[in-house]
């Protein structure tokens, strides 16, 4: 049986690390913006009941000035998040409907997510209440203190964390009641705070493609992931203006 999802897409963050002009999930990524890139993959599907988008109240009137009627069109409900994070989600979290099944939290910047990688998170928080994709770590990492090394960290089973994060609707509520009592400079993501009340996420394995938008130096690399993609074929009759539809 479908189960319906509420999607939460964050883009209020103030994107410090990026530099330039544009914050990082309003600059164009082959031709569309990076927030609407990821916000419409969830938009289309048919589990999705909701999308909620998160944005800084600064942003308001670019967003409704230059993507309003693509909003309008995907029935998205736009609201204002806080500087932090979990601020954004606890503020997306009070809009979710009571119907919502589990919730999706995704961030803006991994605008190279794919469908099979939320059909897979979705279903897997669908068996176990809690999933995330999740990519093995390839690099050497280095423990560093003071400019020097103090150690290099074996990476056998380490893992780096990916979104969209899945949960059951009630359990991220839960989790996120539970934020009080924890140190927030500690806690990165939502897994960490359902791990934090001793439930079990399950991890989707993934490889690196859904990186995150941080550095400018990202904009090429995700656009080369974009285009290396096969482009999906349209349904239904191809109008004269669908290049130009965003």
């Amino acid at each position: 049986m479908s189960k319906n999802v509420a999607a939460i897409i964050c883009a209020a963050g103030p994107g410090t690390r990026f530099g330039g002009k544009r914050k990082k999930q309003f600059v164009d990524i082959a031709g569309r913006a990076v927030f609407l890139r990821s916000l419409e993959l969830f938009a289309n599907r048919d589990d999705v009941k909701q999308v909620l988008l998160g944005i800084a109240a600064e942003d308001e009137e670019l967003v409704a000035v230059k993507w309003g009627a693509n909003l309008k069109f995907f029935g998205v409900k736009l609201f204002f998040g806080g500087y932090e994070r979990f601020d954004t989600i606890n503020k997306g979290l009070e809009l979710v409907k009571a119907d919502v099944d589990l919730i999706a939290v995704h961030d803006a910047c991994r605008c190279c997510v794919t469908d099979k990688l939320i059909d897979e998170v979705i279903a897997a928080a669908g068996k176990t209440g809690a999933a995330i994709p999740a990519c093995p770590v390839a690099a050497t990492i280095k423990q560093v203190k003071d400019g020097s090394i103090m150690k290099t960290v074996d990476r056998a089973g380490l893992y780096e964390a990916q979104t969209p994060q899945v949960f059951q609707a009630s359990l991220l509520k839960r989790a996120y009641q539970n934020l009080k009592n924890l140190d927030q400079a500690k806690i990165s993501d939502d897994s960490q705070l359902v791990e934090a009340m001793g439930e079990k996420v399950t991890i989707v394995e993934v490889d690196s493609s859904n990186i995150k938008i941080t550095y400018q130096s990202d904009i090429a690399v995700a656009e080369a992931i974009i285009k290396s993609r096969p482009k999906p074929k349209p349904q239904g009759p191809i109008g004269p203006y669908i290049e130009a539809q965003w």
